[in-house]
């Protein structure tokens, strides 16, 4: 009789911020699959604590706005006393506003934004390093996007924090593998998500139409990324280390690019 295939994260503990919803909700679910215990992190904790309460006794919910250092430390802490440790980093957690003109672009939101998706990461980075580099190394996954390696009318504060997610990335993995920590960036196209759901109809009738001219005209799906992110996790991707992997059904290999408004 065929013994059973252990999970490709068997015996790894992972963190996954925005994991309430959308692909940080697929990411745990998936990882959760596969063998992994999981901290299931949000800044909305009732939708954290719905996640972790479908995976069960593998998955604890832990309130967490990435923006702030303390409850970065409370969630490591947290997640180090449930399960031993902590293997897997995936920092999805972002935001974006409607497209609008640079010059029109409010302040306030620039700077939100920027906190959310690029310092949020970094916080997480030095959240986490110390747990990692004291026990068995790890995987750090961060969330970019393809507006992370080319940009977008349109949406320069989110190309911007993006842009730095992708540099950040590549720094991080110089510096850390020599402690046996590896740190990449996934690059999602546009992906059927709540965020998308909430984009204003003129912006969700450009995408549609954006959509239709890909090699693969659709958009790509919470779980498609979380299969990415699962291989990235894990000891498959062991030589893997500073790079940029794209899902995007082929848009920016595309010969050009439109913005998200007129």
């Amino acid at each position: 009789m065929t013994e059973p295939r252990p999970g490709r994260l068997a015996g790894k503990v992972a963190l996954i911020t925005g994991a309430a919803m959308g692909q940080g909700a697929a990411e745990a679910r998936r990882f959760a699959e596969e063998g992994a215990r999981v901290a299931v992190t949000d800044v909305l904790a009732e939708g954290a604590r719905a996640v972790a309460g479908e995976i069960g006794a593998s998955a604890i919910a832990v309130p967490l706005d990435v923006t702030d250092p303390q409850q970065w430390g409370d969630a490591v802490r947290a997640t180090v006393e449930a399960f031993g440790g902590i293997d897997v980093l995936v920092n999805n957690a972002g935001i974006a506003v409607p497209p609008v003109v640079l010059e029109d672009m409010a302040w306030d939101d620039h700077r939100r934004i920027l906190a959310v998706n690029l310092d949020g990461v970094l916080l997480g980075l030095r959240a986490v390093v110390p747990v990692m580099r004291d026990g068995r190394g790890g995987s750090i996954v961060n969330i970019s996007s393809i507006d992370g390696i080319v940009g977008v009318a349109g949406m320069t504060s989110y190309a911007a924090s993006k842009f730095g997610v992708t540099g950040l990335t590549r720094a991080a993995a110089l510096e850390l593998g020599r402690f046996g920590i590896r740190v990449n960036s996934i690059h999602p196209g546009v992906i059927a998500s709540p965020m998308v759901d909430q984009a204003p109809p003129a912006v969700r009738a450009r995408l549609d139409r954006l959509m239709a001219k890909q090699p693969i005209p659709r958009m790509g799906t919470p779980e498609e990324v979380a299969n990415l992110a699962l291989f990235l996790a894990s000891d498959e991707s062991s030589y893997c280390t500073g790079a940029p992997f794209v899902i995007d059904g082929g848009h920016i290999a595309g010969p050009y690019r439109e913005g998200l408004w007129d």
